[in-house]
């Protein structure tokens, strides 16, 4: 190359290359941002008695199915003992064999979802077969004496025939059906609850029986009268009982929810002219005071103490809920006027030479108390 050739340009320098190279491309524009929306609250609770409402209304109308699947008629029957498992009471049913008694009770507690226990009421039946006994256990720590309960320890208990049995062991059931627990040894054992005693009586035969005493029967909420069938329906029964086994009866409720539902029976408002509707007709059966009607003076030896007014407007509260109603009318306390005082009016001797039934004296009753007028 000769002096006077050109010189070509330097080469670029790799360090300033790699620094030109290595210059960022301007970054994408971030996306705007959204406004943070409040979570919503969360949907209120709603209160243990607005919940067993909404409940039993939904599940009403099936009650009535479920029970028809095995039970034929009996609707009177049917609601009586209903109102008195909503309102926590004990039922009373007299009635002939063969009406299905037993089924109806067992076909309430299977509609319930209840334990379920019977007992066939005899006359060598003792106390510690119903409320259970202590035994001596022998273990590792020696001996000790453990109680074992007796069919008492149950929901829904049925005392068939309970007026075939002593009163040493028809007492055995007074501090059950009232406290709601049993004592053996000295020691109290709670029954679980909910606890029912339904509690059947045949009316045809009184030799070997013992009637209950007057204390006991004031413990029963209602005394319902089961009779026999219209022709049409023992039809039925006859059709369904002879051929193929129908549809198992579905469990709708649990203990729980009638638990819940006691407490929903007594929310039930009624005014004070309706309970003192009730109050005048418990002391109209009152024989030999001021008031009393002369049909009630010649026929009644006892009459109903203040336990009838109380079943009367707790049995009505509950009827109105079944209805559908939120309040008790006078309807209620009329229609539960004949179980309620049935068994808590006694006859004297006088009355039961002529024939003249308790049930007849409840109506004449109802008919020379005046209700009061709606407003």
């Amino acid at each position: 190359m000769s002096e006077n050739s050109p010189v070509p340009p330097p080469l670029p320098d790799a360090a300033a290359t790699a620094h030109v190279d290595a210059v960022p491309a301007p970054a994408p524009a971030a996306p705007p941002t959204l406004p943070t929306l409040p979570s919503p609250p969360p949907p209120p609770a709603i209160p243990p008695d607005q919940a067993a409402y909404r409940k039993l209304m939904a599940s009403r109308p099936r009650l009535e199915s479920e029970l028809a699947k095995v039970i034929v008629g009996q609707r009177e029957v049917i609601d009586q003992i209903l109102i008195a498992l909503f309102a926590g009471g004990h039922c009373l049913i007299t009635g002939a064999p063969g009406l299905a008694k037993t089924l109806l009770v067992k076909s309430i507690a299977q509609v319930f979802h209840l334990r379920f226990q019977r007992i066939q009421f005899t006359p060598d039946l003792m106390p510690a077969d119903i409320t259970g006994t202590e035994i001596l256990q022998t273990d590792g720590d020696g001996r000790r004496m453990e109680f074992v309960p007796g069919p008492i320890f149950t929901n829904l208990l049925l005392a068939d025939e309970i007026n075939r049995t002593p009163p040493k062991t028809q007492a055995a059931l007074l501090e059950a059906m009232q406290e709601h627990q049993v004592t053996a040894a000295g020691r109290r054992h709670a029954l679980q609850e909910p606890f029912f005693v339904l509690a059947t009586q045949n009316p045809i035969e009184m030799e070997g029986t013992y009637p209950l005493p007057e204390a006991q029967l004031d413990r029963f909420l209602f005394n319902v009268v089961m009779d026999y069938l219209p022709e049409d329906d023992e039809v039925q029964v006859i059709s369904r009982t002879t051929g193929r086994a129908g549809s198992p009866i579905e469990a709708l409720f649990t203990g729980d929810d009638i638990v819940s539902f006691h407490q929903l029976v007594r929310q039930v408002p009624v005014s004070d002219e309706i309970i003192r509707y009730a109050v005048r007709l418990a002391a109209a059966s009152r024989p030999n005071r001021t008031g009393t009607p002369d049909f009630i003076n010649e026929s009644v030896t006892w009459g109903a103490g203040t336990r009838a007014p109380q079943c009367l407007i707790l049995g009505a509260k509950a009827r109105a809920l079944l209805q559908g109603r939120a309040h008790v009318t006078v309807d209620d306390i009329r229609a539960l006027a004949l179980p309620v005082f049935r068994h808590r009016v006694l006859l004297n001797y006088r009355a039961e030479a002529e024939g003249i039934r308790v049930d007849a004296l409840i109506k004449r009753l109802l008919e020379a108390i005046p209700a009061p007028q709606p407003k």
